[in-house]
């Protein structure tokens, strides 16, 4: 399969700008011609091999950054939004949509904002018809879709709390052993509150009282759960000025939105101490992303785990580029993340051909999947149901599937992929993002028409479905 053509004219005007270099200059330190430079920074012509390496010689450029993750992941939602029968009478080809979300990503990130308003809009209609109160609230996100979408477009890594959380982990010394201690002891040392067990009956996960500097964590939940909440309280007493830092510079439209964002920031720095990036990184490469014995050694749970990989994205250490996901048994995405060209529906529900909703038929399995997009593009895809409890058999369980998975050059790097064969094609899948936008025509698990389709129907014929696509 033939790798894509990196086109970062905009990026690379932001260095030669940041350098304070004229085009003439700056193309005479790369070993180029100014006519050349010019067509890249207008993205006429893609970057070479070449070019990238003088970018890292001469301009200490960390290649990896110019990764084409972050536009892979707004064309993404570009090519969703403009897939609405609203935009029927425009017809965009790839290519364009590239370059607005290469050459003016605030401009398609406000167009995705308008179709979100768009869509809220209408299925409020829909739903109130003609007894809808018209306010401004519902022109705008809801406080969780904004808090969800600024994690996803800062690439799911937030450099001031990660590097943080791996420092204090340090200082606290090998955390494999016994995190729970260390966690218990660093809280009373450092900030005289004492961890207890929380009243059988109380229902919670998690309670500080700040008056007598009390945590209380159910005393029926996983260690992992405990060792993650006293992590959640380490965030929430040291890392105040960070975080409120990082919210201030999202500029949020509400308040809510804001302490929704506070409390997944605590949950990232919680995810980045018990598992601190450069020994994570080494043992997954280590182990192979073997996400079972990843948890043991760290003393963390399957999706604590899936999630941290789906982290690991710092400059010039970056791991295998992942997405994860979470999916209830509705089919709803609850959380996601992708460092891969495949990107989640912002709408709708996942495809169902999907390994992840599998993973509800075979409890305690990893269900391992080679699948391919429409565009192509082969992955390995693994995926687990987790189970959830805070009690004894009376209690109430929480079922999820968590999936992880890469692109198939990467696959080798998972111990998952050992027995699959690469090399027959009719060993991948064909899976979609959503019905609303897939381009498959035969799917036989279709449930919907694609937005930009039209649809005929012979009723004297049936096929798998009542209709066929034009």
């Amino acid at each position: 399969m033939a790798h894509a053509k990196l086109f970062i004219g905009r990026r690379i005007r932001e260095l030669r700008e940041t350098s304070k270099a004229t085009q003439s200059a700056f193309a005479e330190r790369l070993g180029i011609s100014t006519s050349y430079l010019n067509q890249i920074e207008n993205n006429q012509r893609p970057v070479s091999a070449t070019v990238l390496l003088a970018l890292a010689e001469k301009f200490n450029v960390d290649i990896a950054l110019f990764g084409g993750s972050d536009a892979d992941r707004l064309l993404s939602a570009l090519s969703e939004a403009l897939a609405d029968p609203v935009f029927a009478g425009f017809s965009s080809g790839l290519q364009e949509l590239k370059l607005v979300a290469q050459n003016a990503p605030a401009f398609a990130h406000a167009l995705i904002a308008c179709h979100q308003a768009y869509r809220r809009n209408s299925e409020q209609l829909a739903s109130f018809d003609d007894q809808l109160i018209r306010t401004n609230f519902l022109a705008e996100p809801t406080p969780y879709e904004e808090v969800r979408d600024f994690f996803h477009f800062v690439d799911n890594y937030v450099e001031g709390l990660d590097q943080a959380a791996e420092h204090l982990a340090s200082a606290l010394g090998p955390l494999d052993r016994d995190a729970g201690t260390a966690f218990a002891n660093h809280l009373d040392k450092h900030h005289q509150v004492r961890v207890s067990q929380a009243a059988k009956d109380e229902g919670v996960i998690r309670r500080f009282d700040a008056l007598t500097r009390v945590l209380y964590l159910n005393p029926y939940s996983p260690q992992s759960t405990r060792n993650f909440q006293m992590a959640f309280q380490i965030a929430a007493l040291e890392q105040r000025a960070e975080i409120e830092a990082i919210i201030e510079r999202a500029r949020f439209r509400t308040a809510e939105a804001g302490e929704i964002c506070r409390i997944g920031l605590q949950n990232y720095f919680a995810g980045a101490l018990m598992l601190p990036y450069s020994p994570f990184l080494t043992a997954a490469k280590e182990l192979r992303h073997d996400l079972l014995l990843l948890a043991l050694r760290f003393g963390a749970s399957l999706e604590q785990v899936a999630h941290r990989l789906s982290t690991l994205q710092r400059p010039g250490l970056k791991g295998v580029p992942v997405f994860f996901a979470r999916i209830d048994r509705a089919g709803n995405i609850t959380k996601r993340h992708s460092a891969a060209k495949l990107q989640f529906a912002r709408y709708g529900a996942a495809c169902p051909l999907w390994n992840a909703h599998q993973s509800f038929e075979a409890p305690g399995r990893m269900i391992c999947q080679l699948a391919e997009t429409p565009d192509g593009v082969r992955y390995l895809s693994i995926a687990t149901e987790v189970i959830k409890t805070a009690g004894g058999f009376g209690s109430p369980h929480r079922r999820y599937a968590i999936a992880l998975g890469c692109e198939i050059s990467y696959a080798g790097d998972f111990v998952y992929a050992d027995r699959l064969d690469f090399t027959n094609r009719s060993a991948f899948e064909p899976i979609g993002v959503s019905c609303r936008i897939c381009e498959r025509m035969d799917c036989i698990q279709r449930a919907v028409p694609p937005l930009k389709s039209t649809i005929a129907v012979d009723h004297n014929r049936r096929g798998q479905l009542p209709y066929t696509i034009c």
